[in-house]
C-alpha cells in the first residue's frame, strides 16, 4: 500500500492551522481538527476518501478533497505514494497557492 508523505506545504499549513485553532478555540479543539486531518489523510490510499482532479485551469496535476472548512490536495509521487502537498481554507485564493505549493510559480 501506498504510505502517505506530507509535503514541506503542507506541513507548514498543517501548522498554522493548529496555531489559529488553538488561538481561537483552544488546544483540545486544535488537536482534534488536526487529528481528524491525518485520520483523513490515511484513507485517501483506501480510496475511502472521495477526491476529484484537480481542475485543469489550475494547471497542477492531483487530486483534492474537502475536510470541513479546508480542502486538501494530493498527487501520487514518482514511488507511488500519495504527497499531501496542501492544505487550503476555503476562502484562500486556490489558484495562486496552488501554483505556488506545487512549485509551479518563481
Amino acid at each position: 500500500m501506498a504510505r502517505i508523505l506530507l509535503l514541506d506545504s503542507a506541513s507548514c499549513r498543517i501548522d498554522e492551522i493548529y496555531l489559529y485553532t488553538m488561538k481561537r478555540w483552544g488546544a483540545e479543539q486544535a488537536d482534534a481538527y488536526i487529528n481528524g486531518l491525518f485520520n483523513v489523510f490515511a484513507k485517501v490510499a483506501t480510496h475511502e476518501v472521495l477526491s476529484r482532479p484537480v481542475p485543469a485551469e489550475f494547471g497542477v496535476s492531483g487530486f483534492f478533497f474537502r475536510y470541513e472548512k479546508h480542502f486538501v490536495y494530493w498527487r501520487y509521487l514518482n514511488s507511488g505514494d500519495i504527497g499531501i502537498v496542501t492544505i487550503l481554507h476555503e476562502r484562500m485564493h486556490q489558484i495562486g497557492r496552488l501554483m505556488d505549493d506545487f512549485g509551479l510559480k518563481d
